[in-house]
């Protein structure tokens, strides 16, 4: 029953606040999804063809066998070689930096509640807008997008050091450095005739929208929004037989749960199904990297949504992640500074010692000459809006009790799985054995 819900005392707050444990998801919640869209999606996904140089997929920094992430603090896209935490720099194509952000999860982008993605929100459903989306980019570019979920594809093709390559090497990288992303000769057209003059690419898009005269870039990014919204679907895990009533949870993980919805207060944040309120909050984190739009060069601080509004009030805030398959899904922060679970949990809950006592060996970062860390965190410390809380050892392993039942067998091993092979011919991403 969708009405029923468990209320619990949060003593954490300076007032008291009622945790609700969420009505169970049903089918309601997510948008409906064509299985052939989906099958092609998968191609594309894991088909190197979309990149600048033909070397990088959406897989390689969103990977199943990484909780559809990469494993890394901070990835290296363009220019690398591996997967996960073996990825190393290219010698003969060395990238000029790492990617500013860690790679956030996919689960569940195809639910009606995921309005805005991204750490900092900068994408976002807007009624008001032209194409209802609200983006950085002129705002004739979201026209064709079937969902926010597709429109967030436009960005890692256009990024030089994500999958666009550098502007010496290829045609896309090349129109990026001159401004043409849309129109014909356009960053997008280029990917879009790629794929077009593939056989088995043509015939594919043929079948599943006859309706379009030609493949476009939109065509090719609704196909993968079908792919990630079908294959990581995540609604059952014991957490979830929990909400339906059907599973009472005992031991280490009861308590880790009267803990998350009680006196440590996650549920504060941490609410409803996917367990996110789908807001910002600055919680103190550790910076590592300059955040989207500054130079690791620069020794800027990421200042997260603040980059987006404008507003003081923003400043080092970022969204609250979903705690879905948490426990796979590492390395954790916006930055990715926490390679350990439990490390995190006991920095996240005081943040002003995390951050004075932090070692860049917590994270998970391949050897490159660009890793920039802000040696001064006034700021940050200034902006935190919750009050610490240590956690005892106990309390910590009864957390980690109660976030393994949020892991779903089903959707972290996907259910159309990774291809043997795409049409392009291209080199699927798949991690050593």
């Amino acid at each position: 029953m969708r009405m029923r819900h468990l209320i619990i005392t949060l003593s954490l707050c300076p007032m008291p606040l009622m945790a609700e444990i969420p009505a169970p998801l049903t089918d309601a919640d997510f948008a409906p999804v064509r299985l052939e869209e989906a099958v092609l999606g998968r191609d594309l996904f894991y088909d190197p063809i979309l990149s600048g140089n033909r070397e990088v997929a959406c897989a390689t920094c969103h990977h199943p066998d990484f909780g559809t992430s990469d494993g890394l603090s901070l990835g290296i896209g363009d220019g690398g070689i591996g997967l996960g935490a073996s990825r190393v720099a290219d010698p003969d194509n060395m990238p000029e930096a790492r990617i500013p952000r860690n790679a956030p999860a996919l689960f569940n982008l195809g639910a009606h509640d995921f309005t805005r993605l991204f750490h900092d929100g900068r994408i976002e459903v807007d009624p008001t807008r032209v194409g209802g989306l609200r983006t950085p980019l002129a705002a004739d570019m979201v026209a064709g997008f079937a969902s926010l979920l597709s429109a967030q594809t436009m960005f890692p093709v256009l990024s030089p050091d994500e999958m666009a390559g550098h502007y010496s090497e290829n045609d896309v990288a090349r129109a990026v450095r001159q401004g043409l992303l849309t129109g014909e000769g356009g960053a997008w057209d280029i990917i879009a005739k790629r794929v077009a003059d593939i056989p088995a690419y043509a015939e594919a898009f043929a079948r599943v929208y006859p309706d379009r005269p030609e493949i476009a870039f939109t065509d090719i990014s609704n196909a993968i929004a079908a792919f990630m919204a079908w294959e990581w679907r995540s609604d059952a895990a014991p957490f979830d037989a929990v909400l339906r009533g059907e599973l009472t949870l005992d031991g280490a993980a009861a308590t880790g749960m009267a803990l998350f919805y009680g006196a440590a207060g996650c549920a504060g944040c941490h609410s409803g199904p996917f367990l996110t309120d789908q807001d910002f909050h600055a919680t103190g984190e550790v910076q590592i990297g300059p955040g989207k739009a500054a130079a690791f060069e620069s020794h800027a601080r990421d200042e997260g949504r603040f980059r987006v509004t404008g507003h003081a009030d923003d400043l080092y805030a970022f969204r609250t992640p979903s705690l879905r398959n948490v426990l796979v899904t590492g390395p954790y922060g916006h930055a990715g500074a926490f390679g350990d679970l439990t490390a995190y949990l006991r920095a996240h809950a005081d943040p002003e010692s995390a951050l004075v006592d932090y070692n860049i060996g917590a994270a998970t970062l391949p050897a490159l000459d660009v890793v920039d860390i802000s040696e001064d965190f006034a700021p940050i410390r200034a902006a935190i809006g919750q009050p610490a809380r240590a956690l005892s050892e106990g309390e910590i392993s009864a957390l980690m009790a109660f976030l393994a039942t949020l892991s779903d067998p089903l959707a972290i091993e996907g259910r159309l799985g990774v291809p043997d092979r795409v049409p392009s011919g291209l080199t699927v991403p798949k991690a050593a054995p």
